[in-house]
C-alpha cells in the first residue's frame, strides 16, 4: 500500500497567490465616444457604462469630472462647470481631471468659441476650484495618461458610492440668472444686476444699447453683438 504525501508546510513550494479582483471602473454613456474607455480595456480594466447623474467616472469611492483643456474653457465661460462643481459636493472623494495639456495651450488666447480668456481669469478660477469648491484637479498629457492615472486609482480606492447622486435644480430665479450668465464675460453680479434692472430675459434682450451700458458699461457690447449676431 502506497504511504499518504505529507503536505510539507516548510515546502519551498509557494502556493500561488489568488488574483486579486479587479474592481469595476462605471463609466457615464456619454463618454463612449472618447478614448479614455478603450485605452482603460486596453489596460485590462473592468469598465461598465451607465447613466451617471454626476461626474463621468466612479472609481470606488471617488468620482471624477473629466474635462478636455478645450471643454474646460468653455465650460468656465459658460459657468456650466460652477454648477457640476456644486453636484460633485455630494461627495467625499471627488477628482477633476483636465485633459490634453501636451496637446492644447491651457492659458491660450482664444477659447473655441473665439473669445478672448484672460490667463489670469484661468488661474483664479483653478485657485477658486481647489478652495472655494473644495475639489482636487489634476492635470494629464492625453487620453492614455487619463486612463493611467483612473487605474493607478482603482488599485489605491476603497469602499463604493451610491449612483443616487442628484443633478442640482435651480429655482426660477436661479434659472434666469444662468441664462445670462450664459454670456460671455457676464458673471453672478453682472446678471442680478440685469435682472433687477429689466426684471425679465425679454426686457434685456429689447433694452437700448445706452440703457445697458447705464447699468454694466462695457459689457453690454457683448449682449448686443450676441442678440444681433446670425448663426
Amino acid at each position: 500500500m502506497k504511504p499518504k504525501e505529507i503536505f510539507n508546510i516548510f515546502s519551498k513550494n509557494k502556493l500561488k497567490a489568488e488574483p486579486k479582483e479587479r474592481k469595476k471602473i462605471t463609466i457615464d454613456y456619454r463618454e463612449k465616444n472618447c478614448l479614455v474607455p478603450s485605452e482603460l480595456r486596453r489596460q485590462g480594466m473592468d469598465i461598465e457604462f451607465r447613466e451617471l447623474k454626476v461626474g463621468d467616472y466612479i472609481v470606488g469611492d471617488v468620482v471624477i469630472e473629466r474635462k478636455t483643456v478645450s471643454d474646460f474653457l468653455s465650460s468656465m465661460i459658460n459657468r456650466r462647470l460652477i454648477k457640476q462643481l456644486e453636484e460633485l459636493q455630494q461627495y467625499n472623494n471627488k477628482l477633476l481631471i483636465i485633459e490634453g495639456i501636451d496637446e492644447r495651450e491651457l492659458y491660450k488666447d482664444e477659447n473655441p468659441a473665439g473669445t478672448r480668456v484672460n490667463a489670469n481669469a484661468i488661474r483664479g478660477f483653478l485657485l477658486s476650484i481647489a478652495l472655494r469648491h473644495k475639489v482636487p484637479f489634476i492635470f494629464t498629457k492625453n487620453t492614455e495618461d487619463t486612463a493611467k492615472y483612473i487605474s493607478v486609482l482603482s488599485r489605491k480606492s476603497e469602499g463604493e458610492v451610491s449612483l443616487n447622486a442628484k443633478k442640482k435644480s435651480l429655482n426660477a430665479k436661479e434659472q434666469l440668472q444662468f441664462i445670462i450668465e450664459s454670456f460671455p464675460g457676464i458673471g453672478p453680479k453682472t446678471a442680478k444686476k440685469l435682472l433687477e434692472e429689466f426684471k425679465t430675459i425679454k426686457n434685456i434682450m429689447n433694452a437700448s444699447a445706452e440703457a445697458l451700458k447705464k447699468i454694466i458699461g462695457k459689457k453690454a457690447e457683448v449682449i448686443i453683438g450676441l442678440v444681433e449676431k446670425d448663426y
